[in-house]
């Protein structure tokens, strides 16, 4: 299988066929994705949510994306890898941002970066581009805008808020962005947007007529303890079952049961026989 590139993506839009994104935050979780032939693995800032126990990302540094970033590229032989940009990364300067962009290319060995935000990012993002470096664009409901947006809601609901979206898009096109994440924008309005942008549209919360569909695959596994959002689908609840599986395992420890046999290693009676008998 060929390795999927930004150009696999946007052809995929033009050949109207859908697109599968999810996250992944380290090796074994990416080895997994990548063999189910996923075309997209986000290294998403939620992972100060599902990783790293935060409130929200705002916590999130550029260490900890790189760190996370450099442990699933390692694991990924075809999809693409997209790391995010966490909060202030790309907000100060410019050459701030292209410089943080380029350590998860560098040092992470992502193939593109994602920010948020919307007409006011295209400045940010020509920069990037600039670089040389691929841009996925982030607009709706971005976490990152949380305690602007007075928490987490829909964005677009109303005529203004709708409108914005859709300048945002068309911005964010115009620059150059290879693909657009939108979440938690109503369906409606994400088909119109994803109608008039040339880019692919990747939902997340934001219905059936994006050109692809990205989610938490804590979330879609049913791993993550905390608020699983409306627009998640369990494929599998996977919790009980390990958790279970824990309980199984402090039982046979504690019983004796395990290791068996099965389990362990065997030496030689004889030489058994000259370790205890000292000759």
């Amino acid at each position: 299988m060929a390795r999927i590139t930004t150009a696999t993506i946007k052809e995929k839009k033009r050949r109207q066929e859908r697109i599968t994104m999810l996250t992944a935050y380290d090796y074994s979780m990416a080895g997994m994705v990548d063999q189910a032939g996923i075309d997209m693995i986000l290294v998403g800032d939620s992972l100060g949510n599902v990783m790293l126990g935060y409130e929200n990302t705002l916590a999130v540094t550029m260490d900890d994306m790189v760190h996370h970033t450099k442990a699933v590229t390692r694991a990924v032989k075809n999809a693409l890898v997209v790391g995010d940009m966490p909060f202030l990364s790309y907000h100060i300067s410019l050459e701030e941002a292209v410089r943080n962009a380029g350590r998860l290319i560098q040092e992470g060995g992502a193939q593109a970066v994602k920010i948020e935000g919307g007409t006011e990012r295209v400045n940010t993002v020509k920069a990037i581009l600039d670089a040389q470096i691929p841009v996925m664009g982030h607009i709706g409901l971005t976490p990152q805008s949380v305690n602007a947006f007075g928490g987490f809601k829909v964005q677009g609901k109303d005529l203004e808020t709708a409108r914005k979206l859709i300048r945002d898009a068309q911005a964010l096109d115009k620059a150059g962005v290879f693909a657009l994440v939108m979440e938690c924008v109503p369906s409606e309005l994400a088909r119109r947007i994803t109608e008039e942008v040339s880019c692919p549209t990747i939902g997340i919360g934001a219905g059936p007529y994006c050109d692809g569909q990205v989610l938490v695959i804590n979330d879609m596994l049913g791993m993550y303890g905390g608020h699983v959002p409306k627009f998640v689908k369990k494929f599998v609840d996977l919790q009980p079952l390990i958790i279970e599986a824990l309980k199984n395992y402090k039982e046979e420890v504690e019983s004796g049961a395990f290791p068996s046999a099965e389990h362990c290693f065997t030496i030689q009676d004889e030489v058994l026989d000259k370790l205890y008998g000292g000759s």
